[in-house]
């Protein structure tokens, strides 16, 4: 029998489920508490619930979707967790502490079924989505860092996986995530990035105000067919026609990431081409260099050739800002996500 997730459950159906145990609606509120606010690693630490109801979860529900495997650290103080699921596949998530911000980089499949050219993650293909319990616990067990959990301050779904690909779960995990009365994060604190799934897309902007991020990669179709084969669905027209009508809040932009590969995508020419592209979007860039990783055909552009792409978007009244690679030496940096070292602990 499948376990029952506790954390799966928003807090309207927490509410059902607690009814449907013959409980008052205050012991759902307590729950909800207990689990959020608290963060609680045992229904011990429960001490006002009763012992029939804290009885009644441990036979009945599971409190814990995930289970720590192994955390590495890299020198600049960034972490990487590895994450046994139930079913024995693993997820990796990633804690980057880069004062005033500490930022998590949460996962939202096991592999990922895009198959970009140029990430680690879709050479491993893909396993499954992530339940809203599987997701929300990666922040939870964050939280619970001894060192750093207290300090984080914010969200981004760029971890494994494509987020708009498992549209239900992600919006529920967002649900508990920015709730007041859950894990408490402002909508202004937590970003989600896709490849560029255009129909997911437009039901995002009408339900939830979190940022919206775009990996872009390539300013045509030609070159973005090659790397991103989701452009072959879902080409830059389409693509950029629905980031023109995304309902942004006040100051809000979209952020459009770039992967700079060297003699690919790193041209002045295609700094250009990125330039016309964008014209009519609120948008920023976020250059980020390639992250080597074993087997590729990839290398990273010099630092000559950064410079020189961020200068063409400058000059164009564009924000680029290069976003510095934090954990590569632990497989922790942009693309190097494949939870490689599960014949370690399997």
């Amino acid at each position: 029998m499948k376990p029952l997730f506790i954390k799966n459950f928003t807090r309207e159906q927490l509410e059902a489920w607690v009814a449907s145990l013959g409980e008052k609606p205050f012991r759902a509120r307590q729950l909800y508490k207990h689990l959020y606010a608290r963060n609680v690693s045992s229904w011990s630490e429960c001490t006002d619930l009763s012992r029939a109801f804290c009885a009644r979860l441990e036979s009945d529900a599971t409190l814990h979707a995930l289970a720590v495997s192994r955390v590495d650290a890299a020198s600049d103080g960034t972490r990487k967790y590895l994450f046994r699921l139930h079913d024995s596949n693993f997820i990796e998530s990633v804690l980057i502490p880069d004062p005033p911000r500490c930022t998590l980089c949460v996962s939202s499949q096991a592999g990922c079924a895009l198959g970009c050219k140029f990430c680690l993650t879709g050479s491993m293909g893909f396993k499954r989505n992530l339940q809203t319990a599987e997701i929300v616990d990666q922040v939870c067990h964050a939280l619970r860092d001894p060192e750093l959990g207290s300090k984080i301050n914010s969200l981004v779904f760029m971890g494994m996986g494509e987020p708009l690909a498992n549209y239900d779960e992600v919006l529920r995990a967002l649900a508990i995530i920015t709730d007041p009365d859950g894990l408490m994060f402002s909508h202004r604190r937590v970003t989600l990035s896709t490849a560029g799934l255009v129909p997911q897309m437009r039901r995002l902007g009408t339900t939830t105000p979190v940022n919206l991020a775009i990996s872009i990669h390539a300013p045509n179709d030609a070159l973005r067919d090659q790397l991103m084969p989701v452009n072959r669905t879902y080409p830059l027209g389409e693509l950029m026609r629905a980031c023109r009508e995304y309902p942004l809040q006040a100051r809000k932009r979209i952020t459009f990431e770039y992967i700079l590969l060297d003699s690919v995508n790193d041209s002045p020419v295609h700094a250009k081409e990125l330039v016309r592209l964008l014209k009519g979007v609120r948008a920023k860039i976020n250059l980020i260099a390639f992250n080597p990783h074993p087997g590729s055909i990839y290398r990273t552009p010099s630092q000559e050739k950064i410079l020189d792409f961020q200068d063409v978007l400058r000059k164009a009244n564009l924000t680029a800002i290069i976003r510095k690679s934090r954990g590569s030496e632990i497989g922790a940096a942009c693309g190097q996500l494949a939870a490689k070292i599960v014949t370690r602990d399997s």
